[in-house]
């Protein structure tokens, strides 16, 4: 993963909600990018339903969440509806947002789990594998 201090890649890539250009956002508003392995898998869903249901607290600090992982589109789309994720789920065809964050990749299971979160101007202040709170993930938001 990169490291806490440095700038954040920029990216464009689909999301359930319309292209993202991650540039559009650097630099206005915190951004939490959530890796996670697979849709439909028990930990996944419960992480991001954890996000669902943690919506008021990040938009106390106007955040904007991600949910990250190589799976299509068309996937995502369906997963998203299914749990009513009311955040932007991208397909990161091609590993390019993994690599460019240098996430770590599990045999068989796919990329890492992993939350980065960026602060307003750009910069690193949270990396850490695994399925994170979410106290510690708005802590760092703070």
């Amino acid at each position: 993963m990169l490291a806490i201090g440095q700038n954040a890649p920029s990216f464009n890539a689909e999301s359930t909600q319309g292209a993202i250009q991650l540039s559009d956002h650097l630099g206005k508003q915190p951004i939490v990018l959530i890796f996670y392995p697979k849709n439909e898998t028990p930990i996944c869903t419960k992480q991001l339903c954890a996000v669902r249901d943690s919506k008021t607290l990040y938009a106390k600090f106007n955040a904007l969440v991600l949910g990250v992982n190589p799976g299509s589109l068309a996937d995502h789309k369906q997963f998203s509806q299914k749990f009513q994720y009311d955040f932007p789920l991208i397909s990161d065809q091609g590993d390019l947002i993994r690599h460019l964050y240098d996430v770590g990749k599990i045999f068989l299971l796919g990329q890492q789990r992993c939350v980065i979160v960026i602060s307003k101007d750009g910069t690193i202040v949270y990396a850490r594998k695994g399925n994170r709170p979410t106290d510690e993930i708005l802590s760092a938001l703070k």
